[in-house]
């Protein structure tokens, strides 16, 4: 039996969500499970190419207005022309329940939302949001997070299912050879490298990290920071890192493929977000045996290896987290991998059960 899931999102880039779609995606039994792409954006993004090699079909439509009659529309005759898609996973944050109900509507029989962050800034898109949020559980047949603290602030109080963020936990395994090889390569041996992996969104909160940064520097001036990541805000943080004179000690990278291999050169991971549900780079960096300083609004659930967090308020003052930062330096890297298998981010073992949830649908649904 070859099952074919759509999954709606915006566009299939090197972002959180994505990168745990695409973890699934290599790892399930494509023979029985084939993944499929609904995108509201019309270039070609990071993960398209590799998304075809892997049989997966990519489809583009207009951008989401969650009010447009004319987008609902176009949205249905989708659905109608392409009846073969009996399970629609949607990965749309709080406007979800647009897409879950002209399937609905549309007579798709399982329609799946996906909770991946555990809040937002409120402001009048927030406002927007929240309507459209308390409407998913009506048109969704089933309700995922990515963990428990992301349920339930979009389910409130709805049953979902927890479904991790998985990894491929033996790529990120720290070696003190390859980190060698690495530092040495990129010219950092002799310097203090503190990481960030992230999009330059607003959630990221990285005016607040360049301000951390700049108190390491008072007391390692040859300290580097490394952001990798691509987004809308990235132009604001860089003329922020020339007002403030830090602009010859950070490294831009833009969006990279081997962020396994990056995270073997850094020091420390500096991750004040704003708000987050459960981020694969916390997963990654704890899989690389990377000290981390982090955020309370980071969900607690992250944390697999409790010696390697720290974690610290965003009332502190940059001063603070300078201080936490250098001092999680000082922690020997390690092979975590026994842990973040155990606590379940092995990505193997987690497609298997994501595949047997879909044939499990299919079974429940009577859906030939």
């Amino acid at each position: 039996m070859d099952i074919r899931v759509l999954h709606i999102v915006t566009y299939m880039g090197r972002g959180g969500l994505e990168t745990m779609l695409m973890n699934y995606y290599r790892h399930i039994d494509r023979n029985k499970v084939q993944f499929d792409f609904l995108v509201h954006r019309d270039f070609e993004a990071d993960y398209d190419a590799e998304i075809r090699e892997l049989g997966g079909k990519i489809y583009h439509i207009s951008r989401l207005i969650p009010w447009s009659h004319s987008y609902r529309e176009k949205l249905k005759h989708f659905f109608r022309e392409h009846s073969e898609y009996k399970i629609v996973h949607v990965h749309q944050d709080c406007l979800s329940s647009v897409a879950l109900q002209c399937a609905k509507e549309c007579g798709v029989p399982v329609r799946i939302a996906h909770s991946h962050t555990s809040s937002a800034v409120k402001d009048l898109k927030y406002l927007i949001k929240k309507y459209y949020m308390k409407k998913i559980p009506v048109y969704a047949t089933d309700l995922f997070a990515c963990g428990k603290q992301a349920g339930n602030w979009m389910f409130r109080g709805n049953d979902f299912r927890v479904i991790p963020n998985g990894i491929c936990v033996q790529d990120y395994i720290y070696s003190e050879k390859k980190r060698k090889k690495i530092r040495k390569e990129s010219d950092t041996e002799n310097n203090l490298v503190i990481g960030h992996v992230g999009n330059f969104t607003r959630a990221k909160n990285h005016e607040f990290l360049l301000r951390v940064f700049c108190e390491i520097l008072k007391k390692e001036s040859s300290a580097q920071l490394i952001l990798v990541g691509d987004g809308k805000f990235q132009e604001k943080i860089k003329k922020q890192a020339i007002q403030l004179g830090i602009q010859e000690n950070i490294f831009f990278t833009g969006t990279r493929s081997d962020v396994n291999e990056l995270m073997q050169t850094m020091d420390v991971f500096v991750f004040p977000s704003l708000y987050e549900g459960l981020p694969v780079t916390m997963i990654e960096a704890q899989a690389a045996g990377l000290p981390c300083v982090i955020s309370d609004y980071v969900s607690e659930e992250c944390i697999v290896t409790s010696d390697l967090i720290s974690v610290m308020k965003l009332s502190d003052s940059v001063e603070m987290w300078a201080e936490c930062a250098l001092q999680k330096v000082k922690i020997d890297r390690r092979n975590t991998s026994e842990e973040i298998e155990k606590a379940g981010y092995d990505i193997k073992i987690a497609a298997k059960k994501l595949e047997q949830i879909y044939l499990e649908k299919y079974d429940k649904y009577g859906v030939k």
